[in-house]
């Protein structure tokens, strides 16, 4: 009995040693966080297409701008002609007779003209302040998907942290089964277990092996995801530097006030907003097309039949454009810019709702993250005492092989659980930061 203890116990330390050279070294200085974010900021093509979104807006901005500033055009041409001529009756050009045809004859003309817009009734100011709140609606949602890529680069870092901490877990759980599995063939050794105990313990080795396998293929799978949302190559070698630390979440009472402030700062109910300012100068410029309109136009250049004209012609007036019957093309416009204001207005009325229903799911989630946390660590706590005694149990004789590693895969699946829910809450604090607008 005396050498079968002092082999229990030399497994037991055995099993420390082993425990303790085999556990991961810790983890190489590699991006943080913020690295992350700005590498995403700086190479996700969503966000180039969102600025080039942008730009075209700005520009339309000037296109809308240019109607209020005269147009002038260069113009020169050469034609030849030959016209038949429609003289009265009667009319006699003395010594041959009337003229049937006029030419052959060469044209030559060149000068500049110009035309501008006195007054169309608001239709020019309409479009303008339609194409600046449609820049306006561009900057929101520059500002929103910016915002989408940095949810989706925290999402993508904090899944790449739990997939690490996973392996580590999982690696510790290889070197737990290895050892039971030294002691259980130390025990049979001294015949003081079956066979059927080391079958068993080697099994749970394989099966901890196969975690380990998944495991690191998580970790490369979520580098890949990581390394695409910063706009790098799936397959570009990645090191993060993580720590799970949060403040934590804020209290139910705060949440009327985390709806307002989503209100008023998501950039999706800005554009929308903008989107909707937008409709109602389309309507206004829609409706000023069926008024009247002043124009100035004038030109001035030269028209002969030889090369490098020398006779003088110039024009200047005004004009008004009355419109009278456009097959009802001007009202049907009319109603459908208010057909679309109408449905901007449900369509940002609908987002606003949507809105709410997004903070209130992100603080029930954020708030179910918190408390998995506790709930975890107290269930680390108990499986490891748990499985300390059931060891010294099976080094007593006092408990089956069974035992030992059921308590064993019992604080694996609670260590694996608590390292999920501490970045599966730092995911759900993004999300909520998300959700009411707070984010950067």
């Amino acid at each position: 009995m005396k050498s079968i203890l002092a082999t229990v116990l030399l497994a037991l330390v055995a099993t420390r040693l082993f425990a303790t050279a085999e556990s991961p070294p810790p983890p190489s200085a590699g991006l943080t966080l913020e690295d992350c974010l700005e590498l995403s900021a700086a190479n996700h093509p969503a966000l180039a297409a969102a600025q080039a979104g942008v730009a075209g807006a700005t520009e339309a901005v000037g296109e809308a701008r240019a109607p209020y500033y005269p147009q002038v055009d260069l113009l020169a041409g050469y034609h030849r002609w030959q016209r038949r001529a429609f003289l009265p009756d009667g009319l006699v050009i003395p010594g041959r007779g009337a003229p049937e045809l006029i030419g052959p004859t060469d044209d030559w003309n060149g000068g500049l003209s110009s035309r501008v817009t006195l007054y169309d009734s608001g239709e020019r100011r309409a479009g303008l302040d339609a194409a600046k709140a449609r820049r306006a609606g561009a900057e929101a949602e520059a500002a929103a998907t910016l915002a989408d890529v940095r949810l989706a680069t925290q999402a993508a870092f904090f899944s790449l942290a739990a997939a690490r901490d996973l392996a580590a877990v999982a690696t510790q759980n290889l070197a737990r089964a290895e050892s039971h599995q030294r002691l259980a063939e130390a025990r049979r050794s001294a015949g003081a277990v079956p066979q059927a105990d080391v079958l068993r313990a080697q099994a749970e080795v394989a099966n901890a092996r196969l975690q380990l396998i998944s495991t690191r293929s998580r970790v490369q799978v979520a580098s890949g995801r990581l390394n695409t949302v910063m706009g790098r190559a799936a397959e570009t070698p990645l090191a993060i530097d993580a720590t799970p630390s949060a403040p934590p979440p804020p209290d139910r009472t705060e949440l009327a006030a985390a709806s307002e402030r989503a209100l008023a700062r998501r950039p999706e109910l800005q554009a929308g907003e903008q989107r909707a300012t937008a409709s109602r100068a389309a309507v206004a410029a829609a409706r000023a097309s069926r008024a009247p309109r002043l124009r100035a136009d004038g030109s001035f250049g030269w028209r002969d039949n030889a090369w490098l004209p020398n006779t003088r012609e110039w024009q200047a007036g005004l004009s008004i454009d009355l419109p009278v019957f456009d097959a009802g093309s001007r009202a049907r416009r009319v109603a459908r810019t208010r057909a679309e204001l109408t449905r901007e207005e449900a369509v940002l009325e609908g987002r606003r709702l949507q809105v709410r229903e997004e903070v209130w799911s992100a603080a029930s989630e954020l708030d179910r993250a918190w408390v998995s946390i506790a709930a975890n660590e107290a269930s680390v706590r108990a499986s490891a005492e748990g499985l300390r005694a059931v060891q010294e149990r099976y080094a007593s004789g006092a408990a089956v092989v069974t035992d030992l590693l059921d308590t064993q895969t019992a604080l694996a699946r609670a260590e694996a659980a608590l390292a999920g829910a501490r970045w599966d809450y730092l995911t759900a604090r993004a999300g909520f930061d998300r959700a009411t607008g707070t984010a950067p």
